[in-house]
């Protein structure tokens, strides 16, 4: 089983492996999200996400064959590698936290690395798990407790999302919406840095698209989504503004 970013070593919840297991209060997410520059969101984020973070798209994981890349869609915070501008003096500063952090330490995982089949999984590696201290996440009767179910929930929403954002993304790069980008910086120290790698909108091709083309954008809100992530690119700047110069 492979580990996405944020997480050490994933194994499934069990009723008998886990039955004296308690989740800490307070657990440290913000130290497996502080090396991050950028982490995945869903489209239904992008309302929320789209004010503070720029979104963009990048390719993810090996084309098969004759087909192109996998797309997703990245909220980004902050334009170095290693970089999270928004985790100041042990907090999150930003007005939204992305799902994908606030299901940390938990994660639906697929079993087998090809297989379909998926479990609830917690993070052994993570630090936010004791026998002796924290919510239990079951019972005395073996039943599971409302946190973990909590916890269950969440990880099976979060996954439903994710499969209707790659629907999404699908649809971009069917009707060929996407392009490379490159974003030149001036840090307030004077250096400039490019950032690459990921992908936007192409406006030709979106004004090129016919008009049913454009209505039917429109009814399943693939336009609105795309709006809002053109929008987004305009936080580029901002982010460049705010590295603090070294004394």
């Amino acid at each position: 089983m492979s580990n996405p970013p944020m997480y050490e070593n994933l194994v499934p919840v069990d009723r008998v492996q886990h039955k004296n297991t308690r989740m800490k209060i307070g657990a440290p997410v913000l130290d497996r999200v502080t090396p991050l520059n950028s982490l995945f969101i869903a489209v239904a984020e992008f309302a929320d996400a789209s004010l503070e973070y720029p979104v963009v798209f990048v390719r993810i994981g090996q084309a098969a064959e004759g087909q192109r890349p996998a797309v997703a869609p990245l909220a980004v915070f902050g334009l170095k590698q290693g970089s999270n501008l928004f985790i100041k003096n042990g907090e999150w500063t930003g007005r939204y936290v992305p799902a994908y952090v606030r299901r940390w330490p938990f994660a639906m995982a697929r079993i087998e690395e090809n297989g379909s089949d998926m479990a609830l999984c917690l993070d052994t590696g993570s630090g936010a798990f004791s026998e002796t201290e924290g919510e239990p996440l079951f019972k005395a009767d073996g039943e599971a407790s409302d946190l973990l179910l909590n916890a269950k929930q969440f990880c099976e929403d979060f996954e439903r999302e994710a499969e209707r954002t790659r629907q999404a993304c699908d649809l971009l790069q069917e009707l060929d919406l996407l392009q490379d980008m490159r974003f030149e910086a001036q840090l307030p120290s004077g250096e400039k840095i490019d950032v690459d790698g990921f992908m936007t909108i192409n406006e030709k091709a979106l004004a090129d698209l016919p008009d049913a083309k454009i209505v039917e954008l429109h009814r399943n809100g693939l336009l609105e989504l795309i709006t809002m992530h053109r929008l987004s690119l305009r936080l580029m700047s901002r982010l460049a503004q705010m590295y603090v110069p070294a004394n």
